[in-house]
């Protein structure tokens, strides 16, 4: 097994154990590429900030309730 491969394992194990999972959405590219940008100046990765926006919007639609 090549140092790559081991690597590649590692991470898939962490991300099974953190409860992490991909997902793929079409969005219009202007609104990504801006997105992305505004990321990078605000210091945040675009996955931190999408959780962030997805909680508030959850809890925006459940009242303030934890589901």
């Amino acid at each position: 097994m090549t140092e790559a491969n081991r690597q590649t394992i590692a991470t898939r194990k962490y991300q099974q154990k953190a409860g992490l999972i991909a997902k793929s959405y079409k969005i219009k590219r202007d609104i990504a590429e801006r997105f992305g940008k505004a990321c990078e100046a605000a210091g945040v990765s675009q996955a931190a900030k999408i959780s962030e926006l997805m909680e508030s919007f959850i809890k925006e639609q459940s009242g303030g309730r934890h589901e």
